[in-house]
């Protein structure tokens, strides 16, 4: 009989590089809703979900479920569990041609 293991992607999240190219990957995508999860997974990987919760201003238990797939975190909630993490969120102007892209629908 084949055995599978279920993927966890905190297997693969080894160093400051590995959670900077996923995160990217995360927000470059345009799926917003995943954010979040992203920036669990690397919590969960640095093995810091408890000081992020404490930085964030919520339990353990409840960063866990908001920043799940079923959560809806606040934008500050985020901010925070990313500042905590070591990233700062910015805006920065798209190019021309995506602007159109997203001006034009």
């Amino acid at each position: 009989m084949l055995k599978t293991k279920k993927f966890e992607i905190i297997d693969y999240l080894k160093n400051e590089k590995d959670f900077e190219d996923y995160l990217n990957a995360a927000i470059e995508e345009g799926d917003y809703k995943f954010i979040p999860i992203a920036l669990a997974d690397i919590a969960r990987a640095r093995k810091v979900m408890t000081s992020v919760a404490k930085a964030a201003g919520v339990s353990r238990t409840t960063l866990y479920h908001s920043l799940s797939e079923k959560g809806h975190p606040a934008f500050e909630t985020v901010a925070k569990v990313a500042n905590s993490l070591g990233y700062r969120i910015s805006i920065t102007p798209i190019s021309k041609k995506r602007k159109k892209q997203y001006v034009n629908g």
